[in-house]
């Protein structure tokens, strides 16, 4: 068969859309058997959670990267190429050997699908998802971080067995698939925990605490928790804070780095946090890690869709945050660390209907100047008009541009010179706005 190019790959993906999302682990263990089991023997981090998953990936990856480990991370959603969920060695995999792995993912699919009695297909995330083992076992990584898509009991990552699980939030979101509560959302997330595994935790509501702590002990597994880090880095649980500590300099200027520069992501507020996990699950996966080298990665480590870096005057920043808590994040990121400018602030947002608009709205509302309403190019976005009227009362006046470039720069104008602007509530308005050249291939799964 000739091989495919990136183009025909990303085609086949799209196409798996049709079919929608189905939970469960039958297809995937079927999918992998057909490709010899490439997760066999992968030595891995599992991440879970509600917030903050792709970002403690890329930064896991980065700290194992700078200690001389070959890795290989799996992230979702992408914001312009799938090529961006597979990455080795620090770097999105290559268009050819990702043409290769979804080609085979799909052939061995296509057997699988074959022998469904039930009619059922392999979805896209679980042709992904063995496109992504595939690929770091051909590449022979020497660790894999992989992200979990939706849960974790039935998703299609939780066939790694792996030796550290990172969970770094807990929050209330996608309840119709992983339960009404916090607790019971906890307990969908550590699903895949293994017995003698270590778990990192972030900070986490008390009842999805005693979840993880009480799944820990179950288990026989090491527990590690990291607290809400701040500026200082002294709520770090140790010997993770030790590490970050080690680099010999004012804390605050490790966390805050020089002035921002446009297309940066910056390491500050929320993904404070996020690194701190990042440290621990690194650590307790290799060991000791050397300080230098830990700082050498955040120095390097970039996270797209998350405090990026649009424009300057007014300072304009994207973030894919897409539930209230991650609101929240965001809002408090802007301001403690002294992101926001001494002008007025914007934001832009686009929401899809399986989200908590109104309490999102709310949150921005109670923080913002104005809101420019619009509305990405999926089919599950809600229309300007319709966010509008989910809108409950705050000072933030309210303005409804359907079109996302449009938006941002009418909330440029808005802001001036000394303003700030922030986009947010979906990372596929992220993708669009990043996409100035049209290279973008969307997908609304």
């Amino acid at each position: 068969m000739t091989a495919w190019s990136l183009e025909q790959a990303q085609t086949h993906l799209l196409g798996l859309e049709l079919f929608g999302m189905s939970l469960g682990l039958e297809r995937m263990h079927k999918l992998l058997g057909e490709l010899s089991s490439p997760q066999a023997g992968l030595r891995a981090v599992h991440v879970v959670g509600t917030n903050g998953k792709s970002s403690t990936t890329r930064m896991t990856a980065g700290i194992l990267e700078a200690h001389d480990f070959k890795t290989g991370a799996f992230l979702s959603p992408h914001l312009k190429s799938f090529t961006e969920r597979i990455r080795i060695g620090g770097g999105d995999i290559t268009s050819s050997a990702f043409a290769s792995a979804v080609q085979a993912a799909a052939e061995a699919a296509a057997l699988v699908d074959a022998e469904s009695p039930s009619g059922d297909r392999v979805t896209q995330f679980e042709l992904l998802t063995a496109a992504g083992l595939l690929s770091f076992s051909r590449a022979g990584v020497d660790v894999a971080v992989v992200e979990a898509g939706l849960g974790g009991r039935l998703d299609a990552t939780n066939v790694l067995g792996a030796p550290v699980v990172a969970l770094t939030s807990v929050g209330l979101e996608h309840t119709r698939w992983l339960g009404t509560t916090e607790a019971a959302i906890a307990a969908e997330k550590l699903a895949v925990l293994t017995p003698q595994a270590t778990l990192v935790t972030g900070p986490l509501p008390p009842a999805a605490r005693d979840v993880a702590r009480e799944t820990a002990a179950t288990r026989g597994a090491r527990l590690v928790e990291v607290a809400e880090a701040g500026p200082s880095m002294a709520a770090c649980a140790a010997p993770a804070a030790e590490v970050l500590a080690g680099v010999g300099e004012d804390p605050s200027a490790f966390l805050s780095g020089s002035a921002p520069a446009v297309g940066q992501t910056l390491l500050l507020g929320y993904q404070e946090t996020n690194w701190a996990v990042a440290v621990a699950a690194a650590e307790s996966l290799v060991g000791s890690l050397d300080a230098r080298k830990v700082h050498l990665a955040k120095q390097n480590v970039q996270v797209p869709g998350r405090l990026h870096v649009l424009g300057l005057d007014p300072l304009t920043i994207a973030d894919g945050a897409h539930n209230p808590d991650g609101i929240r994040a965001l809002v408090a990121s802007l301001g403690s660390m002294a992101l926001a400018q001494a002008g007025p602030r914007y934001a832009v947002v686009s929401i899809l209907d399986d989200k908590d608009a109104a309490e999102m709205l709310s949150v921005l509302r109670a923080q913002c100047d104005g809101v420019y309403l619009t509305q990405v190019a999926n089919p599950r976005a809600l229309s300007a008009e319709a966010l509008r009227q989910l809108a409950s009362a705050g000072r933030a006046e309210l303005f409804a541009e359907p079109d996302p470039q449009r938006a941002l720069a009418a909330a440029r104008a808005s802001a001036g010179y000394q303003g700030t602007v922030v986009a947010t509530g979906s990372i596929y308005l992220v993708g669009e706005l990043l996409d100035t050249v049209g290279e973008r291939v969307p997908s609304t799964l």
